[in-house]
């Protein structure tokens, strides 16, 4: 599959354009070649301050997502988890605000990194580049 990580947060200008954009791509691209891996972190403007549950809820109920949901984790710094820590390595780019996604091919490379500025609608032909050679990879197989 292909991945892309993105750290989220329920009180940022930039929740409402990116879970709409987020969710609009896992509906045309998942679940069996793609997923959004939605990560709430409370580090970057105190802006996801509530609970796993009700981050979760908010999620669903305002945005319609379907996509994997977390638990709350840091993202940066020396309290980063180990896959926030692996994406950072990665790239040499470490989450400096909210909705900073990561693309990981199917091999769990990570292939580019983008900040909160740059849309969901801009990185989509590189998400889908990467959906059509597993596609076709697997097509090649049968």
């Amino acid at each position: 599959q292909v991945s892309l990580v993105v750290n989220v947060a329920s009180e940022c200008g930039y929740t409402d354009s990116h879970y709409k954009a987020l969710q609009q791509l896992q509906r045309d691209l998942g679940p069996y070649h793609f997923n959004v891996l939605a990560f709430p972190c409370n580090q970057f403007g105190q802006q996801e301050p509530d609970t796993n549950k009700e981050i979760e809820s908010f999620a669903r109920k305002t945005y319609g997502a379907s996509f994997p949901m977390f638990s709350k984790i840091a993202v940066s710094g020396a309290g980063a988890i180990p896959a926030f820590k692996y994406l950072i390595d990665s790239t040499g780019e470490e989450p400096t605000w909210n909705f900073w996604k990561y693309l990981v091919d199917p091999n769990g490379k990570v292939v580019k990194a983008w900040d909160s500025t740059v849309t969901v609608e801009e990185i989509r032909p590189h998400i889908t580049e990467l959906v059509r050679k597993i596609i076709l990879k697997k097509k090649d197989e049968l």
